[in-house]
Parts: structure tokens; sequence; C-alpha cells
């Protein structure tokens, strides 16, 4: 089962349920809309304007500039959900690695993993929404600027999506086991299932990385 992250939040409260909840969907939301905005980048490698074409028709709709801050304000929300179980005070934190090095439970390693990452991503996607909300409209050509004529760009991004599709995987793990939606006996597929997942994610994010890289400006 791992260690319970409720003993380093405080003692619980008639909310906590449905701040859980809330974490879940808010984490959910943002797993589909990640890759879905994964998927839309990656159009690059078809060509750039496939990924011009579906860009502007958010753009039209205006769909990117009211999604775009209703998004950041998601992804803020569910940090900030998530924040309530993170061990921040330093006897906490002790106590945690002494229970996590005693039981050497795999998902308690997982948890830790997706903490860490969570905190990487507060800063790294901050960034990286407020330069993309801040120069709308999307075009491959400028996201190819970006990388090849902005320096520390490339390797922003070589860390940035790797860290994203890891927090998911992990995020999407736990939630399937967490809430039921995965039994004991399926745990081990499932994990092998996500594990796939996100090497294909990483994949293809780089792929699309070494697109833009090579795309005439």
């Amino acid at each position: 089962m791992g260690i319970d992250t409720t003993v380093f939040a405080g003692r619980p409260t008639k909310w906590d349920g449905l701040l859980d909840w809330l974490q879940m969907l808010s984490g959910a939301a943002l797993i589909l809309f990640i890759w879905a905005h994964m998927l839309l980048v990656a159009s690059v490698i078809i060509g750039p304007g496939v990924m011009n074409a579906i860009a502007g028709f958010f753009e039209a709709t205006g769909l990117a500039q009211v999604g775009g801050p209703l998004i950041f304000l998601l992804f803020l929300g569910h940090f900030l959900l998530a924040a309530r179980k993170v061990p921040f005070r330093f006897d906490r934190q002790k106590t945690f690695w002494s229970h996590a090095t005693m039981l050497h439970h795999q998902d308690t390693w997982l948890w830790l993993v997706q903490v860490v990452t969570a905190m990487l991503l507060l800063l790294m996607g901050t960034i990286h929404m407020w330069v993309v909300l801040t120069d709308l409209p999307i075009t491959a050509a400028k996201s190819a600027e970006v990388l090849q004529k902005r320096s520390g760009w490339l390797l922003f991004y070589l860390l940035f999506g790797p860290l994203v599709h890891v927090h998911l995987g992990i995020g999407l793990y736990r939630i399937g086991v967490k809430w039921g939606f995965v039994g004991q006996e399926g745990r081990a597929r499932f994990k092998r299932f996500v594990t796939i997942l996100v090497l294909v994610c990483v994949g293809l994010s780089l792929l699309t990385l070494l697109r833009f890289s090579f795309l005439a400006i």
C-alpha cells in the first residue's frame, strides 16, 4: 500500500474527501489537456502547415485566448490541492524518508518522484505558459525560432518534456490505483502500460523538438 500521505497532511477534516475528488478530477483534466496539446504540437512532424492550421482554429475561435488562462488556473489549483499532502516541514520530511526506506515500497518512491517533479513543473510550467500566452498566435515558425535562436530554450524543453510525462504517468497510475479503477491483480499490468505510454510520449516530444530544431524559419 505504501505510505499513507495523510500522515503528513495533519488531522483529516470533513472536507478532505471533497478536496481529494477535486485533486483527482483536476489532475485527470490536466492529463487529457496536456496529451491533446502534445499531439497538437507534434503535428509539426507531419508539416508546419498542419500545426498552423490547428493552432489557427483555436486562435480564430478564441479558445487559445480564453482557454490558456483557464488552464493556468486549473494547473495552479491542482498544485495547491496536491500540496496539502506534501511534507514541507523538515520533521515530516525526516519521518517520510525513514518510513520509505523501511518499507521499500515502489509506489511510495513513485509518490516522492511525483512530488519532486511537481515542484519543478510549477516553475517550468509557469514559464512555458507565460512565454506562449504572451506571444499569441502560436505558429510553427515562432516555436522553431525560440529553440533555434534563443539561448537555453532547447535545453529547457529537453528537460521540461520528460518531466511532464513522467509526472503525468505517475499521476495516471495513482488515480487508477487509489480510486479503485485498477484492482490489485491488474496493478502490475497497468504499471507496464503506463510505463510504455510515458516512453512513447517522451519519444514523441523529443521527435517534435528535433523537427523544430531543423525547421526552416
